[in-house]
């Protein structure tokens, strides 16, 4: 922990929030809504879901009533962050019909948005700092995406609770806040009360955490906080097989697991909706019933459609068999080629939010079985 580690208490989670809005910034952070924890705006305190967490499976999603009031004792919801800074629909440009009958193309400069987002869980700050690294760090640069990361602060907060579908540890991208936050929190509950412990990452941090009543660090909450993670890097519901999965993909693309997934996949694309880092799009022009007015729109689009890899002869990957493989390989395996690491954080999300159940673990544990690892494992 940061030797400037200070503490706070719900009130100070309140001012938080309050000063954070007093910046002319939109807070963003977990929310009770529809019978799940999803990210919405919030004003304060009491927006939090305090007293609530989920239990999470395969296929499976469910809140529940905690008893000691936590309020970030609950693991990713259904949506990510990307659905704020990567959105999900954005128009590009507009053009209409001039009474000469000229088109006078428009492009959309919306200014962007200046978000807090408060309740960034370890796993989604490394899927903020992949989709960075594809979506600015090479030599097409999105602008839209840049204008409104450069201007979003982030409050981390490290997990204390991880659920069934988590397995951040195999990737290793949590429980622990890595870099990236302007502060992060770490939410602790014993005998000595509810608290926070919060540090800066950024000179921005350090000047929020000034405005904020809190108190240094005590011995006790350190130490607390720093056996809250350790504990939930112990307690997590999955994992990766202890291979190099880059290999095992290169080295899996013929193997029979991909019939048996390929049977039970709908192909839906859930699991590249929900997934922090997957960024593919497509573009979309819808115009008025008069023609004179027409407008293009970037939307999110997913491997799994049939569309997604269509030439003139037709798609490339016609299959269940072979949309799954290219969505698991590319995501373990071959992101490193394109990006320098993997594409997986290993938040769980698109275990719980596939309709049928499919567990990218699971399925990294059968490859793995069928190239022989467990034999090899049992002899180590």
């Amino acid at each position: 922990m940061a030797d400037d580690a200070a503490v706070i208490d719900k009130g100070g989670l309140d001012r938080l929030i309050a000063v954070l809005a007093a910046r002319g910034r939109t807070v963003v952070g977990p929310t009770v809504r529809d019978g799940a924890i999803v990210l919405a705006e919030i004003c304060g305190g009491d927006d939090l879901p305090y007293g609530w967490g989920v239990e999470l499976a395969a296929g499976s999603y469910r809140l529940r009533a905690r008893e000691d009031g936590a309020v970030f004792a609950h693991s990713a919801g259904p949506q990510s962050w990307k659905t704020f800074l990567h959105p999900p629909r954005e128009r590009q440009w507009s053009t209409d019909r001039g009474a000469d009958g000229e088109l006078v193309v428009t492009e959309d400069r919306t200014p962007p948005a200046s978000y807090a987002f408060l309740g960034v869980r370890p796993c989604d700050l490394r899927a903020i700092a992949i989709q960075d690294r594809v979506l600015t760090g090479g030599m097409y640069t999105d602008p839209a995406y840049l204008g409104r990361r450069e201007r979003a602060f982030l409050v981390a907060v490290e997990c204390t609770d991880p659920g069934a579908t988590c397995f951040c540890v195999s990737m290793g991208s949590g429980p622990a806040a890595g870099p990236g936050y302007d502060l992060a929190l770490t939410e602790v509950l014993d005998a000595d009360g509810h608290r926070f412990l919060l540090r800066a990452g950024s000179e921005q941090g350090e000047s929020v955490l000034a405005e904020l009543p809190a108190v240094d660090a005590d011995a006790a909450t350190r130490t607390a906080a720093r056996e809250r993670v350790a504990e939930a890097a112990d307690r997590m519901g999955r994992s990766m097989p202890p291979v190099d999965l880059r290999v095992l993909m290169r080295d899996s693309l013929l193997a029979e697991r991909w019939d048996d997934v390929a049977a039970r996949c709908l192909t839906c694309g859930n699991c590249t909706m929900v997934c922090p880092t997957c960024f593919c799009t497509t573009v979309e022009d819808v115009t008025d019933l008069t023609g004179d007015h027409a407008e293009r729109w970037r939307r999110w689009e997913s491997c799994f459609d049939r569309d997604f890899s269509h030439l003139p002869t037709g798609p490339v990957r016609d299959s269940a068999h072979s949309r799954y493989r290219q969505w698991a390989t590319h995501k373990l395996g071959t992101w490193h080629d394109q990006f320098g690491s993997s594409g997986c954080v290993g938040c769980g999300r698109c275990i719980v939010w596939c309709p049928v159940g499919i567990d990218i673990t699971e399925e990294a544990h059968a490859l793995h079985r069928e190239r022989g690892g467990a034999e090899r494992e049992g002899t180590a």
